[in-house]
């Protein structure tokens, strides 16, 4: 049998809000709770279970998403009409603006529990890294 991850707890503030933060920009669905759980279901099968947990015991973790380039257009769209502010690298110095690594794109925001999510076109390794937009 092959190894894959199935799902991972992302502790977050309000289980719901996180679940519908991520699926609104990502065009997913937030399902019913599901005892402690608001789960978000990705197209590999993986599902991202929200749990609610005290602010002060969140430690902020990070997030990747392989996306297509309609859904990173889409996904670009509903982040600006949002007013979110996104970055081009991983230690937030670059905002407002996009990166054209690995011959794709990406972007990173953070989510409502502190968590650094990120969105990119390409796998990592997949193309020579260039700069940013």
């Amino acid at each position: 049998m092959s190894v894959e991850l199935n799902h991972t707890i992302v502790h977050a503030r309000s289980n719901r809000e996180s679940a519908e933060f991520l699926a609104h920009l990502l065009d997913l669905e937030a399902g019913a709770e599901w005892g402690p759980f608001v789960p978000v279901s990705l197209s590999n099968g993986v599902t991202l279970d929200f749990a609610t947990i005290p602010a002060e015991s969140i430690t902020p973790q990070h997030y990747a998403f392989l996306i297509g380039d309609a859904e990173f257009d889409e996904a670009l769209r509903r982040i600006r009409a949002a007013g979110i502010t996104y970055y081009a690298d991983p230690h937030l110095k670059q905002p407002g603006e996009i990166n054209h690594h690995h011959g794709g794109r990406g972007l990173y925001f953070m989510d409502p529990a502190g968590h650094g999510m990120e969105i990119i076109t390409r796998p990592y390794g997949s193309h020579a890294v260039t700069s940013a937009e």
